[in-house]
């Protein structure tokens, strides 16, 4: 099994939450004091130039992120080995439909239904580790309709990627073609069918971004219906 698989391959993805401390005061929520995760299912993903599907009755908000695809297993993997289990990234979005994940919070339920809708987490081709030299240094950007919506870098994170792995790691075992993804800067919002969601990361070393991802967005046909 490949890394540069991971969209057919991938068993799991760790969606690390409140990992900018913007973020995190944007949603009204307390900057963490440890790593927070949820899980997301892999048939979430949606490669690039796919069209994400709004939901009947769901307000769905774009999180940008880097995310980081694991290349050998890691179970209680130290932070001081951890990039040695990584394999290379990916550029992914978050899609979040905000209403039902706060009715959730309300009554202190789980979260996966606002997270785990099909074609919820948009995802880029598989980038190698040697293309991002420092994933602490990466400017993320998001635009709606050529309007910036986000833009952020990776050294705002709270908790870095070695830091991200041991914890999870310490929990549960990551493997071959697992998905982290490790966080959203501020900026945080809305979009609906009609609109174009484009994005892109570039080192910080580099001139200019090394991947950019376009995705339509539609309304999904189909029996959900969120609740009034």
């Amino acid at each position: 099994m490949s890394a540069r698989s991971f969209l057919s391959t991938g068993k799991k993805i760790v969606a690390i939450g409140r990992n900018f401390s913007e973020h995190a005061k944007e949603l009204g929520n307390a900057v963490p004091t440890s790593p927070f995760f949820f899980l997301k299912p892999t048939s979430s993903f949606l490669a690039n130039g796919g069209t994400i599907e709004i939901p009947s009755g769901c307000e769905v908000h774009h999180e940008i992120e880097l995310a980081v695809v694991m290349g050998k297993e890691a179970r209680d993997c130290p932070a001081s080995k951890a990039m040695d289990h990584v394999a290379g990234y990916a550029l992914a979005i978050d899609c979040t439909a905000r209403n039902l994940q706060m009715a959730a919070k309300k009554k202190g339920l789980p979260w996966s239904t606002s997270k785990g809708f099909d074609t919820f987490s948009p995802i880029s081709e598989f980038i190698p580790k040697e293309s991002i030299p420092d994933p602490s240094n990466v400017d993320l950007w998001l635009k709606v309709n050529d309007t910036f919506r986000q833009q952020g870098n990776t050294k705002d994170m709270i908790f870095s990627i070695p830091t991200l792995i041991e914890y999870v790691s310490s929990i549960m075992k990551l493997e071959v073609g697992d998905v982290i993804m490790t966080g959203t800067p501020a900026g945080v919002g809305p979009f609906k069918a009609g609109d174009v969601v484009t994005g892109g990361m570039k080192p910080g070393n580099a001139s200019s971004d090394i991947l950019n991802i376009k995705f339509n967005v539609a309304d999904r046909a189909g029996l959900f219906k969120a609740p009034l």
